[in-house]
C-alpha cells in the first residue's frame, strides 16, 4: 500500500538525508595576492579578510627601497642629495649660506648623514607611516563611516596598496643607472610622473608642493585603497573614495602650507 506523501519521515530516515556541502572560500597564495594587487585587486583585498598577513609585500618594498638608497649613494652621493633638497627650501638655504664656511661645512655633513641614514632606514620609517595612515582611515571609517573592519586588516591593506610604488622606485633606479644628472636630482621626486617634477629648483616651492602629489602612481595607490576599503569593510565604494581622497586633500594642503612657511 502506498504511503501518504504528507506523512512525516521517521527520525531514522531523516538522518539519512544527505546535507548540502558548504562551499569553500578560495584561499589565495602569497604569490597570487601580490600579483592580483596589480591585475585583480578585489581578489587580493577580499582575501585579506581571511588573512591579514602583510610581510610579503613589505619585504619586497624593503628590498627595492634599499636598492634605491644604494644606487643613489653610488650615482649621486648623499652630500649632493642633501644640497639639492636644501635648495628647494629657500629660507633654509639662505640661512645655511650665511653661516661661516666651517659651520656651513659641518651643517652640510650633518644633513648628508641624516639623509643617508633615513634613506637606508626607509623600511622602518615606512612602517611608522603605514601605521599612521591605517590609524587615520580606521578612525574615520569606524566612527564616522560606520565601517565594520579590524585595524590589522586595514594595516595589511595599506601595505598591499603601496606595491605600485615599487614600479615608481624601479623607474628611478633605471634613470640613475642610465646616467641621469645628479645636479638637479630630487630624491623625493626622482621620476617625471607628476607636474611638479618639471618645476626647476629655483621655481615656486608652493606650486611644486601643490603639483607634486598629483602623481600617476599616487592616484593608483589612492584608487586601490578605496577599492580595498570597500572590500574589507561594509563601507560603500563612494564613501571609501570620499574618505581616501579627503585625507589626500588634507595632505596636499599640509604640503602647500609647509612650502609657504619655508619659502
Amino acid at each position: 500500500m502506498a504511503s501518504n506523501p504528507s506523512t512525516p519521515l521517521p527520525p531514522s530516515q531523516l538522518t539519512q538525508v544527505p546535507s548540502q556541502p558548504t562551499p569553500e572560500v578560495s584561499r589565495l597564495s602569497e604569490g597570487q595576492r601580490l600579483a592580483y594587487t596589480f591585475f585583480a585587486p578585489s581578489k587580493t583585498f577580499t582575501d585579506l579578510r581571511r588573512s591579514a598577513a602583510w610581510w610579503g609585500p613589505f619585504l619586497i618594498i624593503a628590498i627595492v627601497s634599499t636598492m634605491f638608497a644604494y644606487v643613489v649613494d653610488q650615482k649621486v652621493g648623499y652630500r649632493k642629495v642633501a644640497e639639492n633638497l636644501i635648495q628647494l627650501q629657500p629660507k633654509q638655504a639662505a640661512r645655511i649660506d650665511n653661516l661661516p664656511a666651517d659651520q656651513r661645512e659641518k651643517v652640510m655633513q650633518q644633513q648628508a648623514s641624516i639623509t643617508k641614514v633615513i634613506s637606508y632606514a626607509f623600511p622602518v620609517v615606512a612602517l611608522l607611516v603605514y601605521v599612521i595612515i591605517a590609524g587615520l582611515f580606521f578612525g574615520t571609517l569606524k566612527f564616522a563611516g560606520g565601517g565594520d573592519l579590524k585595524f590589522k586588516t586595514l594595516f595589511a591593506l595599506v601595505v598591499y596598496t603601496r606595491l605600485p610604488l615599487i614600479l615608481w622606485t624601479l623607474l628611478a633606479i633605471l634613470s640613475l643607472l642610465a646616467g641621469v644628472s645628479g645636479d638637479g636630482f630630487n630624491m623625493r621626486n626622482p621620476v617625471a610622473t607628476n607636474p611638479g617634477y618639471f618645476i626647476s629648483p629655483d621655481g615656486s616651492p608652493v606650486l611644486r608642493a601643490l603639483l607634486t602629489p598629483l602623481d600617476v602612481f599616487s592616484f593608483w595607490v589612492l584608487i586601490l585603497t578605496a577599492i580595498g576599503i570597500s572590500r574589507v569593510s561594509k563601507v560603500k565604494r563612494g564613501t571609501a573614495l570620499a574618505v581616501v581622497f579627503g585625507w589626500f586633500a588634507v595632505y596636499v594642503l599640509g604640503s602647500v602650507f609647509f612650502a609657504v612657511a619655508s619659502s
